[in-house]
């Protein structure tokens, strides 16, 4: 079992698989992508798979897949291919007692469409897709690329594949897409999805995050609750990032709206995050890395590593600043991070 000084019990992984993407959403890469990380840097499958096998051994339940795009790291079928392994007992596998209980993948959609079943029968079990915009015209104006209708075939991709439940990420961002929550929250009724509404953050690549531009998760209950009356499923929000709400109408569909900015929820904070290039994050907003790669490279033992991860998880810190005079912004943004 893997836990913090604060008693928090780790069982989330986010693997980030590049630092790549093919988006430029202005709250992320508005003026296109930093130097990549070189190629010795980034983790392969082998080395990928040798972590969250030993993560799993440590407790990790779920494994989550995500960038940069983790759809442009070329043969990702195979890592999703090994990682499912995990999920099950297996003669070659050195985890005892696997307990992976759930892989996932965060995607912008560009090319889901043909890959979607694949992934399924190879042991992928849920995706997140990115969507900020229903209306084609802003959704290219927020992402830099005209690939609006590709993103409506991923999700029907993901349907049809059956990777569900399906969860759909908006980024709400004040003057660009406030006025849309009403339509997402149609959007999720007419078509049995779960709309993730998340503020707007501050890990932009250029650091022009503005607190007047967060659109808070109460405003964004009481736009939909207006219309559309919601019913909290649960008291307790556990150790998830979301509220959920399901319709007081009993329409299919689910929101959830995710407020980091301002209704901090790090006191029940489950996760870990690996970058592409191998360092080890213990929050979002962290401004230390620690370096699992070189580490693995050295030619440590299995029992190095372990205790090197128990280690570097007893330093997570109890909190994110961003209400803080002090805050420094996260070391790198959010298409280096991973989701």
């Amino acid at each position: 079992m893997l836990k913090d000084s604060h008693n928090r019990i780790i069982r989330d992984l986010r693997v980030s698989l590049t630092d790549r993407c093919n988006f430029r959403c202005f709250y992320c890469l508005p003026n296109g992508e930093p130097p990549l990380a070189r190629k010795e840097t980034i983790l392969t499958f082998e080395e990928i798979t040798e972590i969250c096998e030993i993560f799993v051994g440590l407790g990790i339940e779920k494994i989550r897949l995500t960038g940069g795009e983790p759809l442009l790291r070329k043969d990702v079928e195979n890592l999703v291919e090994k990682l499912a392994r995990l999920k099950v007992q297996s003669p070659k596998s050195k985890v005892q007692n696997p307990r992976l209980k759930d892989l996932a993948l965060t995607t912008n959609g560009f090319s889901l469409k043909n890959r979607a079943e694949n992934l399924k029968n190879l042991g992928l079990d849920r995706v997140t897709i990115s969507l900020d915009s229903l209306q084609k015209d802003n959704f290219k104006k927020i992402t830099g690329v005209d690939k609006f209708e590709d993103v409506l075939k991923a999700i029907e991709a993901a349907k049809f594949a059956n990777l569900t439940p399906i969860k759909i990420n908006a980024v709400i961002v004040r003057g660009w897409n406030e006025a849309e929550v009403v339509d997402f929250a149609r959007f999720a009724r007419e078509n049995d999805l779960a709309i993730g509404f998340i503020e707007y953050m501050p890990l932009d690549s250029q650091n022009e995050w503005r607190r007047e531009q967060v659109v808070s998760g109460k405003e964004i209950f009481t736009q939909i609750n207006e219309v559309f009356p919601l019913r909290l499923q649960e008291k307790s929000r556990g150790s998830e990032t979301a509220w959920k709400y399901e319709f007081a109408d009993g329409a299919a569909g689910e929101i959830g709206i995710i407020a980091p900015v301002t209704e901090m929820f790090c006191g029940a904070c489950s996760r870990i995050r690996l970058t592409a290039d191998g360092q080890i994050r213990t929050c979002l907003f962290s401004t230390k890395e620690h370096n699992l790669r070189d580490f693995l490279r050295s030619g440590a033992t299995r029992e190095e590593i372990i205790e090197f991860i128990r280690a570097v998880v007893f330093q997570k810190e109890p909190q994110h600043y961003i209400n803080q005079k002090n805050f420094a912004p996260a070391s790198r943004s959010m298409s280096f991070i991973g989701g």
